[in-house]
């Protein structure tokens, strides 16, 4: 039963990895993969030196940073807002409502904020001109681009990344807060002190999987929504940088060369924050 599993992890996962040489080459398409000029370290000086590089990879690191601050916690929040709903009925309705964005590609996401978020017709800017205030171009503002981004963001793997802390909360026993109760805990005490402390394990780990996250990007997201030529300062990223690159210019070895950095910093990142949970606590991935 485990054979389809390994075939499809051999077939689309580790067989493509040779593909990684296209980052040490010259690759020219008549000539293939392997009959393709090798050039060493080439590729990467041309990446160092690159201005657009540098410009792609801080909108990378911000945007990214802006995820990981505001988004790491919020399904957290949210699993424990729902773990204090009572009524059974309306604690799987709020779950099931949560969960449904995720499953929405950004292709239709992104029509959809276009058109809730449009400065002439969306709902949001008629509120806000009803207000007495000017309408707000979230979408094509340099000011205005990245909040966006962020709280689509947060609103579409809201629900699904609170699966992972809700399982963690069945598991805590229920004996743990009625002993907090006798001993006069109040709702917020017994959050901190039992909740908390028994959903911690999960929360170091899922913290230690996001941190590879800091030099990734939605690419999905970022290039449905962004207005080509009037954000590129702030919402062009290595992701659609890598599109430009390889698909567009068909320049495969240096698209190869910018995925491979990324990657390399993205498991150095995963490793380091492993080690040092492991130094201040006792939990890690390994």
């Amino acid at each position: 039963m485990i054979l389809p599993v390994l075939a499809q992890f051999i077939i689309f996962k580790y067989l493509p990895l040779y593909g990684v040489t296209l980052a040490f080459k010259d690759y020219h398409i008549l000539e293939g993969i392997s009959s393709s000029p090798w050039v060493g370290l080439f590729n990467f000086q041309r990446l160092f030196s690159s201005l657009d590089f540098l410009r792609v990879f801080k909108n990378t690191i911000v945007l990214a940073l802006l995820n990981f601050v505001f988004g790491f916690p919020a399904p957290i929040i949210l699993a424990l807002m729902i773990n204090e709903l009572r009524g059974k009925v309306f604690k799987r309705v709020t779950q099931t409502i949560s969960y449904l964005p995720h499953f929405v590609s950004w292709v239709i996401l992104a029509g959809i904020f276009m058109e809730v978020l449009s400065p002439s017709r969306g709902p949001i800017n008629a509120v806000i001109k009803a207000l007495g205030f000017s309408p707000i171009f979230f979408l094509g503002n340099p000011d205005w681009f990245r909040p966006t981004l962020v709280v689509t963001n947060i609103w579409k793997g809201l629900g699904w990344g609170s699966i992972v802390y809700l399982a963690a909360l069945g598991g805590i026993n229920e004996e743990l807060y009625d002993a907090a109760r006798v001993d006069g805990c109040g709702r917020f005490q017994r959050i901190y002190h039992v909740t908390l402390p028994g959903i911690l394990p999960v929360v170091i780990i899922m913290l230690i999987l996001a941190s590879g996250s800091l030099v990734s990007d939605n690419f999905d997201q970022v290039f449905n929504l962004q207005n080509d030529g009037v954000i590129n300062n702030v919402g062009d990223v290595l992701g659609t940088y890598i599109y430009r690159t390889g698909l567009k210019s068909l320049d495969y070895s240096f698209s190869t060369t910018l995925e491979l950095f990324r990657n390399i910093i993205s498991l150095a990142l995963v490793v380091s924050t492993n080690k040092i949970s492991k130094l201040v606590g006792e939990y890690g991935l390994w």
